[in-house]
């Protein structure tokens, strides 16, 4: 995921996942072998009244140099009255990021997205699109030239928030007047009512994703009778 010489934005959000990315690849820094370099970004959605001294100095103390970039979302949205503010939200911030990881002349763009997200973009894109997928791992932007890796994509957020609290990490309070209730929360609630079942269910919607066999596609065309599998559910 990450090469020698690579040059590194982290788009720092000041939430317990990108924090803990941030200390992750810190630390990956100072004890690997491969040589890269590491800055940090944060996007003020409220354009101004997010206050991120406690991401600087966090930051100083990593030896990362960071930025805050300062931009209007939370009131785009209002405008324009959105019916899906997160999407849009994501959007522009990523738009953002791609625009100050080249400014800075970094190749790479990591974010701090964990395996419940991936497996909550699974099934709201089953749900909704009727696709059964996910964010990759590692993705080539063609059009920004950004490459962008998620190394915490195999990690639980449940995991991830314990290591946060012991650490005792600076996680900033949430700033988006639209995260009450969303397509996301209600995706979430829903897997957690099915992990309470099968704590395994997050790891085998990942493996499917891996592994997901041609011969298992239904056909566009009108499949012929006599070619179920015998293991059907």
């Amino acid at each position: 995921m990450i090469a020698p010489g690579d040059r590194i934005l982290i788009g720092l959000s000041g939430g317990k996942d990108s924090l803990l990315l941030t200390l992750a690849l810190a630390e990956f820094r100072r004890r690997s072998p491969v040589r890269f370099s590491l800055r940090a970004c944060t996007v003020d959605i409220t354009a101004g009244q997010m206050d991120t001294a406690a991401l600087e100095a966090f930051c100083a103390g990593l030896h990362i140099p960071h930025t805050t970039y300062r931009h209007p979302i939370t009131e785009i949205i209002e405008i324009r009255n959105e019916r899906s503010p997160c999407s849009l939200c994501a959007n522009i911030r990523r738009g953002i990021l791609n625009a100050r990881a080249r400014d800075e002349g970094c190749n790479l763009l990591a974010l701090g997205h964990n395996l419940d997200d991936a497996v909550e973009t699974v099934l709201m894109n089953l749900f909704h699109t009727g696709r059964f997928r996910a964010f990759q791992p590692k993705f080539h932007q063609s059009r920004s030239g950004i490459t962008v890796i998620r190394p915490l994509v195999l990690a639980e957020e449940q995991r991830i928030a314990r290591e946060v609290r012991r650490l005792g990490l600076p996680v900033l309070p949430y700033v988006c007047p639209f995260s009450l209730e969303t397509e996301r929360s209600r995706t979430k609630k829903v897997l957690e009512q099915l992990s309470a079942d099968n704590p395994r269910i997050k790891y085998n919607i990942v493996r499917a994703l891996r592994t997901l066999d041609q011969r298992d596609r239904w056909s566009s065309k009108d499949e012929e009778p006599g070619n179920e599998p015998d293991d059907s559910f």
